[in-house]
């Protein structure tokens, strides 16, 4: 890896920071790739920003925007309603609402431009007492995820994460033969920040990374996040007008611990559209698209009972004998699952094909639609 090609103010690296950067033929391909997928047929023609207005961020937004020159990638995201309903969901305190909202919209950020059916997971596993964090993206928008102790105390975000572990990132779509896994170690406790490293480790995407959110009691007013990507052909002047305005955005944010960027900048009403023509002014901004975020559980009775059936039949005979039911909760949006004795019998009676095989399991799935 080459050395970083921004050295920002003090104040900056407290937010966000550059990656080094190598392209990769993988890299580049994946960047074609995008920029292909939103590219207009006339790109001469200015492009309203119109459909990507969003008063107040009533509504949770992914925008993306590229420079006129195609040399930077900016994407913004407010994520506060995402928040609040994994909160309800979840029943979390603010610690781990925070880091939930921070991971789950680093995710999205990550995440942009993939295809509709592929797949991001990020797992955050360190050794503090939040044991644990998961979010799972889907190029179309759709959020999943959960803590591993939604109640923790009131501590510091970094303490709750802990420094030692690992940040684990799994990308899988329908057609792949694998899924593409990449891993790095915790550094700092701060999720934008370990993730911006593990971009710079293993995907050598060079990229500034920040995202926050402001937590009150059970209630989350503010929440979102930017990611901005260098691109082939980046040259030193739109570096120094991107760091300029970096630092800009960061003053108009507010210098104040508590507000982490973007997240003083989105209370105050500023939206995606307007925290990218930020990053991006002087760069002649032109939108790429949106995405709406929605939280959306794929858990079902059947995917239970599909649990269910990889354990020995023994063990779920025990089960039903000493509590005379058989109950599971969701770890993704809290979602009780019961089933009687007499339904765990007949669906063992009715199930077909190899519980461990994916194939398997979506086949009975169709075959029950088309039933039903």
């Amino acid at each position: 890896l080459i050395s970083a090609v921004l050295n920002l103010s003090t104040v900056l690296k407290r937010v966000t920071a550059w990656t080094p950067l190598r392209f990769t033929s993988r890299t580049k391909a994946s960047i074609q790739y995008r920029h292909a997928l939103f590219s207009t047929s006339d790109d001469s023609e200015p492009t309203s920003l119109e459909p990507y207005l969003n008063p107040d961020n009533r509504n949770d937004q992914v925008f993306a925007a590229i420079s006129g020159n195609g040399s930077l990638k900016v994407t913004v995201a407010t994520t506060r309603n995402l928040v609040n309903e994994n909160i309800m969901a979840h029943e979390m305190s603010e610690v781990p609402a925070d880091a939930l909202g921070r991971l789950m919209t680093c995710g999205l950020l990550i995440g942009n431009g993939m295809q509709d059916e592929q797949v991001l997971q990020i797992s955050v596993d360190g050794d503090g007492p939040l044991r644990g964090a998961v979010s799972i993206t889907s190029g179309e928008g759709e959020c999943r995820g959960y803590v591993g102790n939604p109640a923790l105390s009131q501590i510091p975000l970094t303490e709750s994460i802990g420094l030692v572990g690992t940040v684990q990132v799994v990308k899988n779509h329908p057609s792949w033969p694998n899924p593409y896994n990449g891993i790095t170690s915790i550094r700092t406790g701060e999720i934008d920040a370990d993730l911006g490293a593990y971009l710079a480790e293993s995907e050598q995407r060079s990229c500034a990374l920040a995202a926050g959110t402001v937590v009150k009691g059970v209630l989350c007013s503010a929440a979102g996040g930017y990611i901005v990507e260098q691109l082939p052909g980046c040259d030193e002047d739109t570096i120094k007008i991107v760091e300029k305005n970096l630092a800009r955005l960061v003053e108009e944010n507010g210098d104040n611990q508590l507000t982490s960027v973007p997240t003083g900048l989105l209370s105050c009403g500023k939206t995606p559209v307007d925290i990218a023509n930020m990053i991006l002014d002087g760069l002649d901004m032109k939108p790429l698209g949106q995405v709406s975020p929605v939280m959306k559980c794929k858990c079902s009775t059947e995917r239970l009972f599909r649990s269910v059936r990889l354990l020995d039949r023994s063990d779920v005979d025990d089960i039903l004998e000493k509590q005379e039911i058989l109950e599971a909760r969701c770890h993704f949006c809290g979602k009780v699952y019961r089933m009687s004795p007499d339904e765990v019998q007949q669906r063992f009676e009715e199930a077909r094909g190899d519980p461990t095989l994916d194939e398997d399991f979506e086949e009975e799935l169709t075959e029950k639609k088309e039933d039903n």
